[in-house]
Formats: structure tokens, sequence, C-alpha cells
């Protein structure tokens, strides 16, 4: 029986089943029936094909990565012949052979622990286990390996080892006098055990003979037969002199005091235990350092400290391989005033670090020149959460302009990741776009974020992520999604065009839009695109064209010369428009990153009609059939002197085929709005108004409730202009909305 290297449950081998996909595997068996589904294996790669690449697991196993599986283009993958690699079995068919997954980790020291799975065995063992199974085939006493740590155990294991010689001599110099006077040893040279969890410089040998009743050693005797120094003061009284606390210095300026006792404040933002002292992972206000602490092999020092504790730190600091670290003496939690003042302290300088200048707007626009500081403290918590190692996850709506918002806020984020993070898959793993069906956040899309974010966090450690809305989350419908992102204290950024309630404003960290400052209207991709310039300048070019592209109709003309100096022309600019809308909609519910980068930020601008000019031409066939349709069968109301086109959405559209309804009716009321005031489209239980008129959509609400209370009237969505109903009050939700509409046409 064995304990879990992670949890430290009793298990039989070194892993419990809630955290085996968080172990990496050695195979050592000779057939692919002995691999076990779900784990992660350590591999090779053995060549590549055009439907995946095939990896070695083992000396006599072979599986496909398929391409299907792949985060990322097949093409880019940046792998040889004979790399090392890591990848999770999916599946073993009945012949033999074996379906691979991409793993997001692509270094040893990403996994939490390094496992064998050796079929002989029986279950999971030690590296330690597997190169010395003869001394130990239980597995009783062997330590685990952490991948995080391996080289710095093996230096600390090298310096407890000398410490171990010089410890053996002493007490072999010591036996005669020991087995002499026993009593007297026993008296002078103990020291008392340590209490549990405290740490100890001793090395394991010195606590292995401990155990076994070795009291003391010869430099424990000659602390205790020796007096302390004393100085005499006028009275004569002894005075012993107190050891002066080490100086408090920062983390960044440890160079300077290599070989020093130091001490240090600061957060603990990671935790790894090594088979031989624990390593504390200590954050301040100008870097972070690996501490270690030993009080036994591979027992954990300091059990009460937890990731995210304010704490001192005392110790010496010392270079090992040409890195920074410091041996723990001494650590203490901090609570009160305290940790109040070193938490702010290094909460105000994570701010002054993510703060950009004010950055000149994309082009002249008094909008972004009246948000100018709404911009910064957005592009402020994105740029803060790159440096924290906070995944970003940009939740957009599902048409052209959420997609372009997102893209704008992608383009500018992912060159700050790859900067900051180490990992090949950095870009994956630290930065996500999701759309959003009609642009609200509701319980469904919450409750599927927060228990990824949870599953993250317990699988992988992993920091609970910033949500930038864009082109979403602005009104009230979105609340409820926004209170359990709050309950788990995740931060919520909303970048948005339409007007925002005062409500969703309390319930996020920062708002961007034009509703706030009385500005002017525009788009949310004109909104992020300049939020995006103050994240990362570098890409500022990269944008230049999205404004004008997000504009079905009368885009500002300084965002028109802005495309144009970028190489795109007024066919260019509705080419991509079209050809990003007609991609929202297949992409709903599963966002391909490379495909919309692909479109909206080709490398080749002169060949905007290449890609974008194809699928453009798919949309407007598509749209142009479903318009023409529509307008044949569009009714004409006139409600106290007011023209109202209303269309059966059900029986003149296809029904989950594009365009939408959503979009099929933006065209219609483009197409008829000389004709009519409004166009409302009604199916089964939901109802669309589009008008140019200065229309309160949650006020229209309200009357025609109150019209129809047992219609079960509600808002859907602002952005789509979309009212619920029940469906056997249809036609007297209809008659109560054209009534009130009138009134306000």
């Amino acid at each position: 029986m064995g304990s879990c290297i992670i949890c430290g449950t009793s298990v039989d081998g070194h892993i419990c089943d809630l955290h085996e996909e968080d172990a990496l595997f050695e195979f050592r068996g000779n057939s692919a029936d002995q691999l076990n589904v779900g784990r992660y294996y350590r591999g090779n790669v053995d060549g590549f094909a055009e439907f995946g690449v095939f990896v070695d697991i083992g000396d006599s196993v072979t599986g496909l990565l398929h391409r299907s599986e792949l985060d990322q283009r097949l093409d880019s993958l940046d792998w040889d012949a004979g790399d090392e690699v890591y990848v999770q079995v999916k599946n073993v068919r009945d012949n033999g052979n074996v379906d691979l997954g991409w793993s997001i980790r692509q270094a040893e020291r990403e996994f939490r622990g390094v496992l064998v799975d050796d079929p002989d065995v029986g279950h999971s063992t030690l590296l330690d286990e597997d190169e010395d199974e003869s001394g130990n085939a239980d597995g009783d006493g062997a330590t685990a390996r952490s991948p995080d740590t391996a080289d710095d155990a093996s230096d600390d294991t090298d310096s407890e080892d000398d410490a171990a010689e010089e410890a053996s001599d002493d007490t072999d110099s010591d036996d005669a006098a020991e087995e002499a006077s026993e009593s007297t040893t026993e008296t002078a040279g103990a020291s008392p055990e340590p209490e549990a969890g405290a740490v100890s410089r001793a090395d394991g040998d010195d606590r292995v003979a401990e155990a076994g009743g070795t009291v003391g050693s010869n430099s424990d005797d000659e602390v205790a037969d020796e007096p302390a120094e004393t100085d005499t003061g006028s009275a004569g009284t002894a005075v012993v002199e107190s050891e002066a606390e080490p100086e408090t210095v920062s983390i960044g300026a440890l160079e300077d005091h290599v070989g020093d006792d130091v001490r240090l404040e600061g957060e603990v933002v990671g935790i790894r235990q090594t088979s031989g002292p624990t390593v504390f992972e200590l954050q301040d206000e100008s870097g972070t350092v690996d501490c270690a602490a030993f009080v036994e092999a591979g027992v954990r020092a300091y059990p009460d400290v937890d990731e995210g504790a304010f704490v001192r730190l005392d110790g010496e600091a010392r270079e090992r391989r040409g890195e920074l670290q410091v041996e723990t003496a001494d650590l203490t939690v901090l609570d009160g005033e305290d940790r109040e003042a070193v938490e702010q302290r290094l909460a105000d300088a994570l701010d002054d670090e993510a703060r950009p200048d004010a950055a000149e707007p994309l082009a002249e626009d008094d909008t972004v020149e009246a948000l100018s500081t709404d911009l910064v403290e957005a592009a402020t918590e994105i740029r803060k959460a790159v440096l924290t190692e906070r995944p970003v996850i940009v939740r957009h709506t599902n048409t052209a302009d959420g997609y372009l918002a997102g893209s704008a806020l992608e383009r500018a984020t992912l060159p700050l990741v790859t900067d900051q993070h180490r990992r090949s898959d950095a870009q994956y793993h630290y930065f996500d776009r999701r759309p959003l069906e009609g642009g609200v956040y509701d319980m469904d899309d919450a409750t599927k974020d927060a228990s990824q974010m949870l599953d993250n966090r317990e699988r992988h450690d992993e920091t609970l992520p910033l949500f930038v809305f864009v082109a979403a989350g602005g009104t009230r419908e979105s609340l409820d999604g926004f209170d359990l992102l709050n309950v788990y204290g995740a931060p919520t950024v909303v970048v948005d065009d339409i007007a925002v309630d005062g409500a969703v404003t309390d319930a996020v960290d920062a708002v961007v839009s034009p509703s706030l400052a009385d500005a002017p209207e525009t788009t949310a991709t004109t909104l992020a695109a300049n939020v995006a310039a103050h994240v990362n300048d570098d890409v500022r070019d990269d944008l230049r064209h999205l404004p004008a592209v997000s504009f079905w109709e009368d885009a500002p003309a300084a965002y028109v010369d802005l495309a144009s100096e970028a190489g795109y022309d007024a066919e260019a600019v509705t080419q991509l428009r079209e050809a990003v809308a007609l991609e929202a909609h297949y992409q709903s519910y599963e966002d391909k990153r490379e495909l919309i980068t692909d479109l909206v930020f080709g490398d080749d601008e002169s060949d905007v009609g290449g890609l974008a000019g194809h699928v453009a031409e798919q949309f407007r066939e598509k749209v142009d059939d479903e318009v023409d349709t529509a307008v044949a069968n569009l009714e004409y109301h006139t409600v106290e002197g007011a023209d109202i086109g209303v269309l059966d959405t059900d029986a003149y559209s296809h029904q989950y085929e594009f365009p939408p309804e959503t979009l099929l009716l933006d065209e219609l009321y483009r197409s008829v709005r000389g004709e009519v005031d409004a166009v409302v489209g009604v199916d089964t239980d939901t109802l669309y108004v589009r008008t140019d008129a200065d229309l309160d959509l949650h006020e229209l609400v309200a009357d025609v409730d109150e019209t129809v209370p047992e219609g079960g009237v509600t808002t859907r969505s602002v952005r789509d202009g979309s009212v619920r109903y029940l469906a056997g009050e249809r036609d007297a939700v209809l008659d109560a909305t054209l009534a009130r509409l009138a009134d306000d046409l």
C-alpha cells in the first residue's frame, strides 16, 4: 500500500484516481493493451502523415495523434522526428491501434509528478523504485520525483549527504563517550524534538540516526558544554547578546546578497513538494524566487502555509546552477496590519507595472477620447492577468462585431502571453475566445465556465481566469452569470457598445461603454481595438482596418481612411465583414482560432479578396435569397400612423441555417426601411424588433407584460432586440407589441 504523491491518499501504487491525469507516466510494457486509457505518457515523435503524428510510447508501442486532436494546425507543430513529447492515451482499439490525445503540457515540469507504468509490477511505481526495485519492491520508503524540482532536489540531496558525512564523523568520534556516560550525554547533548512542520537544517541521515537511538553529536555537546558569550553591565548583570535580525531585501535585489542571511516579505504563489525539501515560490513586487524548506525527506514543511498566504521568510540566499534560491530558516504567516501592508504594496506595484501609458486613439474619435480613462483601466486588467499568469477568457457575441472585437484583443494579448511563459502551448493555455449567443451571459454559460475553471484549479493548480466580455454582458440579463463568477472571485471586464446597466457596472471590475460617458455610439470592435492598442502598442498597425470593417453602414470617415492606409479599400472591407459574419454563425459553439485569424489578419493584405472574397460570396448568395423570400412575405401593418412590417420567421426563414434570424432581420430592415418605421420578426416564442427609433426594450417589455400578464413576457437580449413569451400567447403579445411600438414611432 502506498500513498498518492500529490494528495497523500492511501492507494495501491502512488497516484489516486482523482490526480491520475496530473501525473506523467513512463511506459515499461511491450503491448498496447497494457496502456492505461486516460493517462499522460512520455513519448517520442516517430513520423508524420497528412492525418497526424505517430508517437512511440515506450520501446514497443506506437500510437497516432490525429490532427483533429491538435489545438493548432499540423503544419504549425514545431516537432521533429525523435523529439520527446507528451500525449494522452484516448483509446486502445481491439486491433491494437492506439488513439492519442493532445496534451497542453509539453514539458516534464508542467506535470505534478513522474511515475512508471510497469505492467509487471501491477501498479504505478516511483522512478526511484524502478531504478532499485530489488531493495524496495513495495515502494515503502521510496521518494517521489517532482519534475518541477528534480534538479533542486538533487542539489539538496548532495548537500545533505555532505552534512550527513560530517555528522557521521562527529558521531563516531563521540561513541566512546556516549557508551561510557550515556546518562550524561542524554542530559547535556540531546536536543528537543522539533515540532511537526518545523524546519530543520539537519539532513535525512541525521534524523534516521536519531530515530535509531543516537542522541547527540559532537557539535551539540560543544554547544551544551560551552557557556554563552555574555556582556556584563554596570550592575554586573549578565546580558545575553541577541542575534541581529536579517536585512529585509526585495527579491529583485537577491543577486547582491548571495551568501547572506536575508528577510523577504511577499505572497506564496506556489508550493511544490519534492523528494527532499518543500519549495515555496515566493513573489514580491520585484520578482519571484524559490525558497526551499526542509523538515524531512519528502515531508511537507510548514503544512499550515497555503498558496495565497502573505509571509515573512528568513533564510540564506544561494545560487544553484545559475538560479537564485533561498534556504529557508523561518517562515511566518502575516496577518492583520502586517499582511495588509504587504498585500497593498504588491497590489500597487503590480498595478504600476501593468498600467499602460495613455495611447493615442487609432483614429480621431470623440467617443474614444471620452473613454480614454476606461480604456486604460480595461487594458490594465488584461495586462495584469498576463503578468500574474492568470488565463484570459474573452467572451464575445457570435456576430461579425463580436468576432472582430475578440480578435483585436487576441492579437494584442497573445504576444504578451508568449513572452511571459516558457510553455510552447502557452497561447492556447492562457488565452481563449468563446462565442456567446445573443450577447447574454446567462446561467448556462456561467455554469460551464465556472465548472471548467474550478476543474482546472483542482487538477492543474491554475489561477482563476480573467473574463473579458466583448459586445456582450452589458445588460441585466447577464447579472446572474456575473454573480456566479463573483462567488469564486473571478475578475471580469465588460467592453460593450450598447447602454450598460448600472447593476452590471457594480458587478464587474472594469467597464468600457459610450453610455457611461454620454458619448456618441460606436461599435464594440472600435472600443476593443483601442483597448488592444493599450494592451500592446506593438500590434497597433495590425488593428487599423478593424473598426471600419465592423460598421455595416455609415462607417466614420476617419476609420475608412485608416483601413485604406492598411490596404483595405471599400470592397475589401465589405468582403471581410461579410466573411466574418458567415464564419461567426458556423463557429457559434466551437471557435477555431486559425480560420478567423487568416480572415482578419491575412499576411498578404493584397489577397484579402482571396479567402475573404470567397467566403463573402457565399454570404451574399445565402443572404440575398433569404431576404428576397422575406420581402415577398412581409405583412404591412399601420398602427396609429406608424408603418410596421411583420415577418413570420417560423414560416419564411430556414431555422438553424444561415443566415440566423437576427442577421436576416437586420438585412431585411435595411432593405425596406424606406417603406416602414420598424420591422418585427415573430416565431413560436420569440419576437425581434428592428427600428431606427430610440427604443428602450426593457420598457417595452414591461408595458407588454402589463398588457398580457399571462404571456410570460421577458427581455431575451437587448443587443438582438429580442423578447421571449409563452407560445400560446403569441398573437396577444404581437398585438400588444405593435401598439406599444406605435407610441414610440
